[in-house]
């Protein structure tokens, strides 16, 4: 077993927080021109590049 070190936590922890859908209120504000995360991905079919 291996520990995380801070700057692979820290990267894991932006994707986290990355990893939202969209505020309503932004799509309602854009007229719905933005309608998704650019950001947003599945675990299962995007890897994360959080190496050292």
């Amino acid at each position: 077993m291996s520990k995380k070190t801070v700057k692979k936590k820290q990267t894991l922890g932006k994707m986290l927080k990355r990893n939202r859908r969209m505020p309503v209120l932004a799509m309602v504000r854009t007229h719905r021109k933005k309608q998704f995360n650019k950001f947003q991905r599945d675990w299962r079919h995007k890897r994360i590049n959080a190496e050292e």
